[in-house]
């Protein structure tokens, strides 16, 4: 894993707060390109996807149904050819976001390249809503339930298959808020989960370890889907969907070198840097430092 494609899908259409399409570029700004170059890699920028413009009315406007889905369904696309063409290079996709509906098109893209993907959700949210059960019909909460078959079906099929992930290998890290229906997938599911007062009594390296040997044999590859609002909000303020009690910096960067040292993941997400609610552009110079992390950075 030498060479990097960095792939930006500045989309802001699963939720309703404006900024967290500059996302992408806000983290570019913070120095990612340098940070991870400097580690010994090969990055390429591959630029921006092509998102659909933001029409203000109706973006702002009560829709019914689910939000933005024509929109949604065009990033989903765009995403997982680009994604896929990544994977089919041989490189590491890191696929910057955007709110977390991109997770659709990014996984498309890379699922079709394995048997059996493996993916970490390190968030505050299982993000497992199905349209029925979701009062704001934001996408963004819905994704990994999309991913693994259940949902609108014009979502399901985004790259024309589905399943995308079996619900037995996902593993949820930084779990804090959950829906009723969420719970009730993931209990039924048998989801291996890892809600915040798991990672107190256990800590960040067993929870890690345990999340590593539940999916290293079953799996032929392991997608990191990283959303900022897994830290507490006093470490990445610039996120919407801020949840008190999160994980704190150091316990992310020592689980983030973990998974470096496991050599099992093969692509990532980074979403929800939101600069325009951001301090100073503070949550994506944290998001950057998270990477490098990821990907090797020592001190000595």
């Amino acid at each position: 894993m030498k060479n990097i494609n960095i792939i930006g899908a500045p989309s802001t259409f699963g939720q309703r707060k404006l900024g967290v399409n500059f996302g992408p570029d806000a983290i570019r700004y913070a120095g990612i390109v340098d940070r991870i170059r400097n580690i010994g890699y090969t990055v390429v920028d591959k630029g921006n996807i092509e998102v659909p413009e933001i029409n203000l009315d109706k973006f702002n406007s009560e829709q019914e149904g689910l939000r933005n889905i024509d929109e949604i369904i065009q990033v989903s696309e765009n995403l997982s050819n680009s994604v896929s063409d990544s994977v089919q290079s041989g490189a590491f996709p890191l696929i910057l976001g955007g709110d977390h509906s991109i997770a659709i098109g990014s996984i498309s893209g890379i699922s079709k390249h394995y048997d059996n993907l493996g993916v970490i959700w390190y968030d505050a949210h299982g993000d497992l809503n199905v349209p029925e059960e979701s009062p704001s019909g934001n996408i963004h909460g819905m994704p990994l339930r999309i991913l693994a078959g259940d949902g609108d079906d014009r979502l399901v099929n985004v790259s024309n298959y589905a399943p995308k992930v079996k619900p037995e290998n996902i593993v949820l890290i930084g779990m804090r808020d959950l829906d009723i229906g969420e719970r009730e997938y993931i209990k039924n599911n048998n989801i291996k989960t890892y809600t915040m007062a798991d990672i107190d009594r256990l800590g960040i390296q067993q929870v890690i370890n345990e999340s590593i040997d539940h999916l290293k044999d079953k799996t032929d590859g392991i997608h990191l889907s990283l959303d900022v609002d897994a830290l507490d909000p006093v470490e990445t303020p610039g996120t919407g969907t801020r949840v008190l009690g999160g994980l704190n910096y150091r316990e992310s960067h020592f689980a983030l070198e973990l998974l470096h040292n496991s050599r099992l993941i093969t692509s990532m997400d980074l979403v929800e840097v939101n600069p325009l609610i951001d301090q100073n552009n503070h949550t994506a110079e944290q998001a950057v430092g998270l990477v490098g992390s990821f990907f090797g950075e020592t001190l000595l």
